[in-house]
């Protein structure tokens, strides 16, 4: 569709180039309560997404809505402050526009990060799970963001979706949480993908652990498989925000008032962890 098209995502691609002269070789999507993480930056250049031509913008509470130019150690990245979800009532062409632009400015690696829902048992709120793999549950029925004509140049028309997470990556964010002595525990586990903006139902929790689901959100997994069909090396975590509801009579609710609580109480240590990896990654 022309809303994620070569020539869209390229137009956009030169504009950041030509406007802020820097060559990122590693962007960063922050979730839910995790727009702090932009604060750690040097050399900062700021540009908010009303400003990019041909750019969505973002209406989430906690989702500042910017573009962060800058360096970590001597690495520069570029940080989405904020992301789009389909539940806004973006097409997921658009949710997914952000990783072809950065693939066509250069970009070799994406970590994405989102707050999302403890469905396994052994989790607890505050706890970060890397994501090993995911669950398309709008991809598998038909809303899945390579839908349509394929681009050659923008990757394959049928893409292997076993290898979307890189583990190399990942070990390295591992260790990054460790040398940081990051407070929560880390764990490794399946992300499930649904489009919100509700959160899950009992039931609906209790399918999903059934079908080997350890924690469930609303974002990430378009952007993943996206950014892995233009060969970017695709890394992911969740921070645990909440745990999902599984008996009908518990008077609790899920809402995003605690979500964003748990961004920001472990927004400090997150950010530390965070600016430890962007600065001492290797891709090579």
């Amino acid at each position: 569709t022309e809303e994620n098209s070569y020539e869209r995502a390229e137009a956009i691609a030169r504009y950041l180039l030509e406007r802020t002269g820097r060559r990122p070789e590693l962007a960063v999507v922050l979730g839910s309560g995790l727009g702090g993480l932009g604060d750690s930056l040097t050399d900062r250049q700021v540009l908010p997404y009303a400003e990019i031509p041909g750019f969505p913008t973002s209406t989430v509470a906690g989702h500042q809505g910017n573009l962060i130019f800058g360096k970590a150690g001597d690495r520069d990245v570029v940080l989405m402050q904020g992301r789009f979800h389909a539940y806004e009532g973006y097409s997921v062409h658009q949710v997914t526009l952000p990783m072809r632009v950065f693939h066509l400015m250069g970009v070799r690696a994406v970590l994405l990060t989102n707050a999302a829902g403890g469905l396994n048992r052994d989790y607890a709120v505050g706890d970060v799970m890397l994501i090993r793999d995911h669950l398309n549950l709008p991809g598998l029925v038909g809303c899945n963001p390579l839908r349509g004509p394929n681009d050659e140049r923008l990757g394959p028309r049928f893409p292997s979706t076993s290898d979307v997470y890189d583990k190399r990556m990942r070990d390295q964010l591992a260790e990054a949480f460790k040398q940081c002595n990051f407070p929560g525990a880390t764990r490794l586990g399946v992300y499930v993908y649904q489009q919100g903006p509700c959160y899950e139902s009992v039931a609906e929790c209790r399918m999903l652990i059934t079908m080997g689901a350890d924690a469930v959100g609303m974002s990430t997994v378009p952007e993943a498989v996206v950014a892995h069909h233009a060969g970017l090396r695709v890394c992911a975590f969740s921070l645990i925000t909440n745990m999902a509801l599984l008996e009908w009579d518990s008077a609790e609710k899920a809402n995003h008032e605690e979500v964003l609580q748990t961004g920001q109480l472990r927004a400090d240590q997150l950010k530390s962890s965070v600016s430890h990896f962007l600065a001492n990654f290797s891709l090579d």
